[in-house]
């Protein structure tokens, strides 16, 4: 009985490997090169080595079979694209704004149906809800933050009293994590350093589990990955990361209640400008993304569940993100010193002419800082692939796609691809001035995405980054300790390293 069962199963999956490779879904996607094959499994064991060999393998296989490739899983092809051209169709599209279930399924126990994951009419309820938190006024009003967290960063650096060694992912992610609680969430982490370093840890290591899951398709059913090992941490790993977040609403839910909702009908637009300021023993605090998400809530616009959906993406992708680009912007000017230096004189300048304290305006005038941050993202994108399942088919480098498949934008691929940047592995902040970045192909360069799922919180982030190194490059000198030929580069969900990343902050006064 149980031999008979094997059959007709064995002879099942032989039947499903057939129909899917021979028929008409398979015999298009065929036409796409890639590497053959295997029998009933695909291209998985192209997957099934170490994450840094993993790293390597894609960059290869980009380079073998440019512009466009394939590889085939259990169920289904996975496209891998790094052309502009074809970016440009995918994701520069109104009509393109799914993202692969495949891929980004695995993300739905942390983050939900947010902004990260969401699609048509949920996504643009929830991009219009929060498009005002990143308003220029809004961002005028982070700025502040932005300074006070420098200055704190700067502080804790020099209490050392002498050039010190510091792992950068370590002490960049707590000071990220700050600015991302203190501006759209309106809440401070300072002093609450264990709360905090649990959180760090968790994000690192539940992204692993999700990268363990996406390479083993036969764990696609929640029940079924739920019960392995690795599942199960992930449930440990989640309540860690669902108890952060759920705190710092309560804590902000609660700052309205005591002021009885004053500062949520500013956002509504029907504050009572007679209200008795005595009558509220707090003081006002800076209106936050958060702040629209519950201005939201009063009009049923969004549920509990919804803001926390949304306070789990923005809490994860506003620091991660922000704190790797930081830590490879230092290591690159910590090896190029000439190019330190001149950004080092720009922000001196401005600092010294605003009294050491930087505003939104002066941020304006550190162009050339701008220019590093730019081509460091160029480099080391935060975000090294993107994905998308076009609602229909589409054309790319001449082959068809067909509808709702998985097509993988590597913008790693895409930021050094020598037809559009020569010299690329080379820092060379050049690239980024008006004159050279006239007629560049604008689907080249994309560290925010772009088109209509582009990156929210762009100019928000493109701010904290000329902050921090503003305030980093005015007190120190950066010196390499690891190098980046060194560094052993892994995929994830923001882009990440084996091993730490050391730089050496020398005081100006002792340099000098």
């Amino acid at each position: 009985m149980i031999t008979t069962i094997l059959l007709l199963v064995l002879l099942a999956i032989c039947l499903h490997y057939y129909l899917l490779h021979f028929g008409k879904y398979g015999k298009i996607i065929n036409l796409i090169p890639g590497p053959q094959p295997k029998l009933i499994f695909g291209n998985l064991l192209f997957f099934h080595v170490s994450l840094a060999e993993l790293w390597k393998d894609i960059r290869k296989l980009n380079n073998q079979y440019y512009p466009i490739s394939r590889l085939w899983g259990l169920w289904e092809a996975f496209i891998n694209i790094r052309h502009p051209d074809d970016i440009e169709i995918v994701i520069g599209q109104s009509r393109f704004l799914h993202k692969s279930n495949t891929i980004y399924r695995i993300m739905l126990p942390w983050f939900g149906t947010g902004l990260l994951t969401s699609t048509d009419r949920k996504w643009q309820t929830r991009r219009k809800i929060l498009t005002p938190a990143f308003h220029f006024n809004m961002l005028r009003e982070f700025t502040d933050v932005f300074i006070q967290e420098g200055e704190r960063l700067v502080g804790k650096l020099k209490s050392e009293g002498r050039p010190v060694v510091k792992d950068l992912k370590m002490l960049i992610s707590e000071h990220t994590l700050n600015i991302i609680c203190e501006t759209a969430m309106g809440t401070s982490l300072i002093d609450k350093g264990d709360f905090q370093f649990k959180y760090r840890k968790a994000v690192h290591d539940v992204g692993n589990s999700m990268l363990y899951r996406l390479f083993r398709p036969w764990l696609c059913i929640d029940f079924v990955f739920f019960l392995t090992p690795v599942g199960m941490l992930q449930s440990r790993l989640l309540k860690i990361l669902h108890g952060f977040t759920k705190q710092i609403i309560k804590e902000r839910k609660e700052y309205h209640d005591k002021t009885n909702v004053r500062y949520l009908a500013d956002l509504d637009g029907n504050a009572n400008e007679e209200t008795d300021d005595m009558t509220c023993s707090i003081r006002k605090k800076r209106l936050a993304m958060l702040d629209l998400l519950l201005s939201a809530h009063r009009h049923n616009l969004i549920d509990d569940e919804g803001i926390r959906e949304e306070v789990d993406t923005f809490m994860f992708r506003g620091h991660d993100t922000t704190a790797i680009s930081i830590c490879f912007t230092i290591m690159l000017l910590a090896e190029h010193s000439q190019i330190q230096d001149r950004a080092r004189t720009e922000v001196k300048e401005v600092m010294e002419a605003s009294n050491g304290k930087l505003s939104m305006s002066d941020l304006q005038k550190l162009p050339y800082l701008e220019m590093c941050i730019k081509e460091s993202l160029r480099l080391y994108p935060s975000v090294p692939l993107i994905s998308r399942a076009p609602e229909e088919d589409v054309t790319l480098s001449n082959y068809l796609v067909p509808a709702h498949s998985t097509v993988s934008v590597h913008i790693y691929d895409t930021h050094r691809d020598p037809t559009f940047w020569p010299n690329p592995d080379v820092f060379d902040p050049e690239r980024f001035t008006p004159e050279n970045c006239r007629g560049r192909h604008p689907y080249s360069y994309i560290p925010f995405s772009a088109g209509p799922r582009n990156c929210i919180g762009q100019k928000f982030a493109m701010l904290e980054l000329k902050a921090t190194m503003a305030y980093l490059l005015f007190n120190f000198i950066f010196e390499p300790i690891d190098y980046l030929k060194d560094v052993i580069l892994l995929p994830d969900l923001v882009l990440q390293t084996e091993h730490s990343l050391r730089t050496k902050f020398v005081p100006l006064q002792v340099a000098s």
